[in-house]
């Protein structure tokens, strides 16, 4: 089956691009502090602790989604309630990323978001499917088994 290792690959990719969204977001406020301008009359120091922080933010939301997904897999069970509402958020956001990265960086880092959104997507839909026995007409109804007697249809008629 696909679950497991799709489960594992989301989370992977979740925990390093945490990683990688709160350094980015942390190295922005560095940079915006080292330059101490003003941005149409915004403090820097309010614009470098708000790029920490929003950083630290968003990267702890994606490492809960990772967390989520690490769960998936360990488990081998769907996510339910508040962890499916989180990854279906997970996978709203990589497709807004993906349509801003477009503009912003280009081609690739659009294809990384939809490759991310893919496998997000991919992951709760192989979990949708529930696994059950095939349904079967109970025993007691079939002909030969002690059932009610099989009725046959009208005789056919011969010219």
């Amino acid at each position: 089956m696909v679950r497991r290792p799709v489960a594992w690959i989301v989370a992977v990719v979740l925990f390093v691009e945490a990683l990688f969204i709160a350094a980015l977001n942390w190295f922005l406020g560095i940079v915006v502090d080292r330059q101490d301008m003003s941005l149409a009359g915004l403090d820097p120091d309010m614009m470098s602790l708000s790029s920490k922080i929003g950083g630290v933010l968003f990267g702890l939301y994606f490492a809960f989604c990772g967390l989520v997904a690490l769960l998936v897999a360990l488990r081998g069970r769907r996510p339910a309630g508040f962890g499916r509402v989180l990854l279906i958020s997970c996978a709203v956001v990589h497709g807004l990323l993906g349509a801003f990265t477009w503009g912003l960086v280009g081609w690739p880092a659009f294809l990384f978001m939809m490759v991310v959104l893919g496998f997000i997507v991919l992951l709760l839909m192989t979990y949708d499917a529930e696994e059950g026995p095939v349904a079967q007409e109970p025993e007691d109804s079939r002909p030969g088994n002690g059932g009610s007697p099989v009725t046959p249809g009208p005789a056919p008629t011969t010219p």
